[in-house]
């Protein structure tokens, strides 16, 4: 059986974004030697679309609020771009330490997820 996903993102300054994820984002997590950190995730979905051409993935995280979020994360020292209306949701990319983007919106569709799921707080 399935027990989990294991996402990862590449970075050219791990360390710096291990610790936006742990130290700005509040995420907790393991070391799994030598600063390696595995972080535990807020609850998560899947959904599989139809490649036009290259098959591709990606990652987004989802908040209830993108203009609070956003706020929240500009008091912190991190850059977002302009929200989009994706007509799915609302969607910006926030800049990593790394240089590197990461993309969050606020879902305009149904969510698989549990409305009353364990939420993170950036703090």
């Amino acid at each position: 059986m399935i027990t989990g996903i294991h996402t990862l993102i590449y970075s050219n300054d791990a360390k710096k974004d291990r610790a936006f994820f742990r130290d700005v984002l509040g995420f907790k997590g393991v070391d799994a030697g030598e600063g390696w950190l595995i972080f535990a995730l807020p609850p998560a979905e899947l959904g599989v679309h139809p490649a036009d051409a290259e098959e591709s993935h990606e990652m987004y995280l989802m908040c209830d609020d993108v203009e609070k979020t956003i706020e929240e994360l500009k008091a912190k020292g991190i850059q977002c771009s302009d929200v989009h209306n994706a007509g799915w949701g609302l969607l910006t990319s926030i800049t990593l330490p790394s240089g590197g983007k990461l993309g969050m919106y606020q879902p305009r569709h149904k969510m698989a997820i549990d409305a009353h799921r364990t939420r993170y707080s950036i703090h």
